[in-house]
């Protein structure tokens, strides 16, 4: 089962429709409804963090869950306030974007691999947000993609099943949104057995 924590974001139904075309069950519970222990009890195959309209201090559990979750192994993925969300629960800063956007397609440009694995580089993305992750240097987690004006679009963590996107996969305005979730939900399935708690 697929856990989607709702940031309180419209985008959370597409979110887990998308999870539920791709053929895999999910559970869709708001982050002030459930516990990080409640969450990690329903066991989980992986985790995804939606969407919301705050930052990540605001989040409900978001945070803690993604230090619990990583701690036992749990694939992540987090979306634009979920990335924030992983970012922040790693080390990172949330900074105000040098301008917000809301409904805007961007280039995105990525290495390959990991989620971006068969996807054109680049390829265009939704983004809707006024804040951006920036990632402490030295730390576990590393940069993926970025948006044509430099801004950090995506992340993963060097060791863990963990990763994040600033933009929407699950927009209307993003090509190959169902490609990127795909690759999650394989490298989630692929990830080694979990971490005793």
């Amino acid at each position: 089962m697929i856990l989607v924590i709702d940031n309180f974001d419209s985008f959370v139904h597409n979110l887990a429709r998308y999870v539920g075309e791709l053929g895999h069950e999910r559970r869709t519970i708001r982050t002030d409804e459930i516990s990080v222990e409640g969450a990690l009890a329903l066991a989980p195959d992986a985790i995804i963090l939606s969407p919301g309209p705050c930052g990540p201090d605001k989040a409900g559990i978001s945070v803690p869950l993604v230090t619990a979750a990583a701690a036992r192994g749990i694939p992540l993925l987090g979306v634009c306030l979920g990335h924030q969300a992983i970012a922040a629960a790693f080390g990172g800063r949330i900074l105000r974007a040098p301008k917000p956007v809301h409904g805007k397609p961007s280039r995105i440009r990525h290495g390959g691999g990991d989620i971006f694995e068969g996807l054109p580089d680049p390829f265009i993305a939704g983004r809707y947000h006024s804040l951006i992750a920036d990632l402490p240097v030295g730390g576990p987690l590393r940069a993926t993609a970025h948006s044509e004006d430099g801004v950090l679009m995506a992340l993963a963590h060097e060791e863990l099943p963990v990763y994040g996107v600033q933009f929407h996969p699950e927009s209307v305005l993003t090509e190959h949104g169902h490609a990127l979730l795909a690759n999650f939900l394989r490298l989630a399935k692929a990830a080694p057995a979990r971490l005793s708690a």
